[in-house]
């Protein structure tokens, strides 16, 4: 079975003829966005060409962390964690959410005591986060047989089921008064005096005052057509699923050889610590320049490959009119064949680790496309060159946990409230107005 099980999410018949605001793409931003808007009161429509939360949202590990983030994201992620906690209750559903923490594993000193640095960034905070010696990692895990100089944990953190959390956002949206379409692409913004009037969709036009790009791997395509240049690209992550199993960690697990969560089910979640591949596209030459400082401090857990996936993205047209099939109709869903090989090592590691995954019986396998940015923090921003345009994309594979917040901010925005934190680490134009960009945490 190609992808996870998402929960479906079933779209409205109807187009609604205007709105105040468009929201592009299903994922758990978008989501999360359309409910913030929905609930100030805004008449949103929530379009996504395929499923909601059927790409990235639904692939990705799990994780609900503030531990080990770029220090930028921090104070979003802070209030991320307040809103996970009180998200079932709010949207009356299920996300799977559980605060149940998070340990980064330190296999030497150096190890130890950058992850005992990158704990001051949460001074201030009031979270439960703090070192771990090996003897206390050992009475933690008295089974595991992993040789370390101790972990960092954040028992503030937590996890949610990826499968779930997008839908039933999406769907709260929905009962607060937002249309919510599925196959239903965006081909394009109509402007008047410069300014977004509205958007052309493969349905037909819906008329609105502000659009709200959260395409994930698609965006910088999107925005590309209206001759906004965004750097951005795609790394793929392999993941497998095992089915149920008894005595393993509750507690997510990240090593440099693999990375667990328990999952709602009783299963695990198991990738890769660290490995990644990036395949190799006409957009890697473009935005070669922007991204090298990021590869050269990656390139360990980065495999670069050549193969069909350079002429598939060749063959997409970089223009196209509205009154024409744009490319988001002929690809509903970004499904990567998984890398095998990754995730079997990284199940072997981990059940060196924990003997009781020796008796982990995989149940499923798939792979996403995480889309990244040069200094891998998101966009969340006006775009200033089309005024009413607002992008939220870019999240590099940090954006499941931080979801709910950065819809929130992203709703500010729009509505020109005071926003949530301050936005400027985000903003869009940091890549064109001589700010260095740099990668502080990694992809």
């Amino acid at each position: 079975m190609p992808g996870p099980h998402v929960v479906p999410v079933h779209g409205d018949p109807d187009l609604p003829r205007e709105v105040d605001v468009v929201v592009i793409g299903g994922g758990i931003i978008g989501a999360s966005t359309a409910l913030e808007l929905a609930e100030g009161g805004l008449r949103v429509a929530l379009c996504e060409k395929g499923g909601i939360g059927k790409e990235q949202s639904s692939r990705n590990w799990g994780w609900v962390r503030i531990s080990r983030r770029d220090p930028r994201e921090v104070p979003l992620m802070a209030e991320a964690l307040r809103i996970w906690s009180g998200l079932d209750q709010r949207i009356g559903r299920d996300t799977g959410y559980r605060r149940a923490g998070i340990l980064f594993t330190c296999a030497t000193d150096l190890q130890y005591a950058q992850h005992e640095q990158w704990n001051r960034n949460l001074e201030g905070y009031q979270l439960d986060s703090r070192m771990l010696s090996q003897r206390e990692f050992k009475d933690m895990f008295p089974g595991a047989d992993m040789p370390l100089k101790g972990a960092l944990y954040t028992a503030a953190d937590g996890r949610a089921e990826p499968q779930k959390a997008a839908p039933a956002i999406a769907e709260a949206a929905r009962d607060r008064g937002a249309h919510v379409l599925t196959e239903c692409a965006v081909r394009g913004i109509e402007t008047s005096g410069g300014a977004v009037s509205g958007v052309v969709t493969e349905r037909g036009p819906i008329a609105c005052k502000a659009v709200v790009l959260a395409g994930g791997a698609w965006s910088s395509l999107f925005a590309g057509n209206l001759g906004i240049d965004f750097p951005q690209l795609k790394v793929m992550n392999s993941v497998l699923r095992t089915k149920p199993l008894e005595g393993g960690p509750e507690q997510a697990i990240w090593h440099g050889d693999f990375a667990v969560r328990r999952r709602q089910d009783g299963g695990y979640t198991i990738a890769s610590g660290h490995e990644n591949i990036v395949d190799i596209v006409p957009k890697s030459f473009r935005y070669a320049w922007s991204f090298l400082p990021a590869f050269r401090k990656e390139w360990r857990s980065l495999s670069f490959r050549f193969g069909w996936r350079y002429f598939d993205e060749a063959r997409i047209p970089n223009r196209w009119a509205m009154d024409e099939p744009s490319p988001f109709e002929y690809n509903r869903v970004l499904d990567p064949v998984p890398n095998r090989k990754l995730s079997d090592r990284a199940l072997a590691a981990a059940r060196r680790a924990f003997p009781v995954f020796a008796k982990a019986e995989i149940a499923q396998r798939w792979a996403g496309y995480i889309d990244v940015t040069p200094d891998a923090v998101p966009v969340i921003s006006a775009i200033d060159q089309v005024p009413g345009f607002f992008m939220a994309s870019g999240f590099s594979g940090h954006g499941f946990g931080i979801g709910p917040a950065a819809g929130r901010l992203m709703a500010d925005l729009v509505t020109g409230r005071t926003p949530l934190v301050d936005p400027a680490a985000f903003r869009f134009n940091r890549f064109s107005d001589g700010s260095k960009i740099e990668l502080i945490s990694g992809f």
